[in-house]
């Protein structure tokens, strides 16, 4: 009797994250029986200004709100300030999505506040709590650029907002070739993607030739806008959308596709 096949038998999957981050999630794609192939689009590195951080940990009670928009901003914020003092009890915890609630614990935190659906600043935006914030300080950890929703839609509201830059994010210098190779002898059978900033990055990096490859690949994304981004450069199937960009539920959307019945 044969054995049965693993999930992912015989699937190529394109891992775009930063390297640093992309490690777990491509051995769960292969404990699943795919071949995770990896090519970073994202390099983090650190802010511009390493004291800011600093800076900003010495006055943490004055804050009511702490707000990390990504799990780099966690992972870099709280590498530097739980080295110098512990998190004040009294200031609470908003996080755009699930992986940034997974990496809080990592620090021994639990968010406060994490949407249930939409995991976007508009998401986080819609929660009850977030709706009366007249008077309230908030600090907001993000990279080095970045949409202003939230922190404008804050201020609206009444809230007084600080930005800190928790790190910075950059296009790595990659050789493509093996990527372009398996590209063309159809070894990749879809691609994952976190971020707009990711995308954008992607198909610049393989350059006009690797971007009619991969349009018509089926793309594997984590929120509805990027679904619509993936749209307007042009990738001709409907994306893919994750419940949210955690390592489970990234897995989990690959292998609902996999087990998708054809098409007649």
């Amino acid at each position: 009797m044969k054995a049965a096949l693993a999930p992912l038998q015989g699937v190529g999957v394109l891992v775009t994250r930063p390297a640093a981050q992309a490690g777990p999630l491509c051995e769960q794609i292969e404990q699943q029986g795919g071949t995770a192939v990896r090519f970073p689009v994202l390099e983090i590195i650190p802010p511009a200004d390493p004291q800011a951080v600093r800076a900003i940990g010495a006055r943490l009670e004055r804050f009511d709100w702490a707000f990390f928009v990504s799990a780099n901003a966690v992972q870099m914020t709280l590498s530097v300030i739980l080295a110098q003092r512990d998190w004040p009890p009294s200031l609470r915890i908003a996080v755009i999505g699930k992986r940034s609630a997974e990496e809080l614990q990592r620090f021994g935190l639990c968010a406060d506040l994490v949407p249930e659906h939409r995991f976007d600043s508009e998401g986080l935006l819609a929660l009850p709590q977030m709706q009366q914030v007249a008077g309230a300080h908030c600090v907001i950890f993000r990279g080095g650029s970045g949409r202003s929703l939230l922190a404008d839609t804050l201020r609206e509201r009444g809230a007084l907002v600080e930005y800190v830059e928790a790190y910075r994010r950059v296009r790595p210098s990659l050789d493509s070739g093996d990527l372009m190779a398996r590209l063309r002898a159809g070894r990749i059978d879809i691609v994952l993607v976190n971020s707009v900033e990711s995308l954008k990055n992607l198909v610049e990096m393989l350059g006009s030739s690797g971007k009619q490859l991969l349009v018509d690949l089926p793309l594997l994304v984590v929120s509805e806008r990027l679904a619509k981004a993936a749209r307007a450069l042009g990738f001709r199937r409907p994306p893919l959308v994750a419940d949210s960009a955690s390592d489970a539920a990234v897995v989990d959307a690959l292998l609902a596709w996999r087990n998708r019945p054809p098409l007649q």
